[in-house]
C-alpha cells in the first residue's frame, strides 16, 4: 500500500537489533479492527510517539504463516468455546529477514500471551521429530497434529520508545487451505497493541477509543478458518465477521 510507505516515511526507524528490549515473549495483546481509511487518518498521528522498524530499508514486512491443529480443529473449537489456558501452533517465515520459526503461542486464564519458538532451516508442511518434542516439551498436548492453514499478510511494526510497547498492523491479508480454497482481505486492517500489561496510556490505543474503535477479540488463524472450512462451529465469530465483511464492502 504506497500511501502507507509515503507516511512510514515519517517515523524514525529502528532497527531489528535494537528491538530486544520489547519481544515482549510474555504479554498483554490488545487487538482492533480498522479499515484502510481509518489507518491513513491514525497512522501520521503517530509519528511523533513511535518509531518503525525497518529491515533492509524496507518498513512493510512480508510474513507468511502455516497454521497446525487436530484432524478435528480442537485449537479452533476452544477458541470459538471462549476457553482460555488455548494454543496455537505455527511455524511462520519473516521474509525480509529470511527467518523461520516453529512457535507456540498460549493464552492464559488471566489473557497474557506467551510465546516460545525455536529457529528452523525452512518450511516444512509435516512436524519432524524435533519439532513434534518442542511442541510435546511446551504444551503437553498429545493429540496428532496436522497442517490445517496458510496465512499471508504485510506487516507495520511501531515501537514506542519510552515504554515497553509494540503496535502491530497487519493488511494485505490472504488465506489458503489446505484444498486451495483461498480467502483474501483488500480493505480490512488489523492492528494488535502488545504491552506487558495493558496500559491505556498508550498512543495509539488512545486514539481508537478516541474515535470510539473498540478492542476486537480476533484471531488470524479462526478467521482465516471460519471462512474456509465448512462444517465447523462458527456462530460466536459471526459479529466479528460481519464487521469485516462491512469494511471490505466500504471500499
Amino acid at each position: 500500500m504506497q500511501q502507507v510507505s509515503l507516511i512510514l516515511d515519517g517515523f524514525k526507524p529502528i532497527a531489528l537489533a535494537d528491538m530486544q528490549g520489547v519481544e515482549l515473549m510474555d504479554r498483554a495483546d490488545t487487538k482492533f479492527v480498522i479499515s484502510k481509511d481509518e489507518l491513513l487518518s491514525i497512522l501520521p498521528l503517530m509519528i511523533p510517539h513511535y518509531q518503525v522498524l525497518e529491515i533492509g530499508g524496507l518498513r512493510c514486512s512480508s510474513y507468511e504463516t502455516l497454521y497446525y491443529d487436530t484432524l478435528d480443529f480442537f485449537f479452533y473449537t476452544r477458541h470459538h468455546n471462549g476457553k482460555m489456558n488455548r494454543w496455537k501452533i505455527r511455524k511462520r517465515t519473516y521474509v525480509e529477514s529470511n527467518l523461520t520459526f516453529l512457535e507456540v503461542k498460549f493464552k492464559t486464564n488471566r489473557d497474557q500471551t506467551k510465546k516460545d519458538r525455536t529457529k528452523l532451516p525452512e518450511v516444512s508442511s509435516s512436524l519432524s521429530e524435533s519439532e513434534s518434542e518442542f511442541i510435546q516439551n511446551e504444551t503437553h498436548f498429545e493429540r496428532e497434529l496436522v497442517p490445517k492453514l496458510w496465512n499471508f499478510f504485510t506487516r507495520v511494526a511501531l515501537v514506542s520508545p519510552l515504554h515497553q510497547e509494540r503496535v502491530t498492523i497487519d493488511f494485505g491479508l490472504s488465506y489458503r487451505n489446505l484444498s486451495g480454497e483461498q480467502y483474501a482481505l483488500s480493505n480490512t486492517v488489523i492492528v494488535e497493541v502488545k504491552q506487558p500489561r495493558r496500559n491505556r496510556m498508550s498512543p495509539f490505543v488512545a486514539e481508537l477509543h478516541r474515535r470510539h474503535i473498540h478492542p476486537e477479540g480476533i484471531s488470524k488463524y479462526c478467521l482465516g478458518v471460519a471462512n474456509l472450512y465448512s462444517g465447523i462451529k462458527k456462530n460466536a465469530f459471526k459479529p466479528k465477521i460481519r464487521k469485516i465483511e462491512f469494511i471490505e464492502q466500504s471500499i
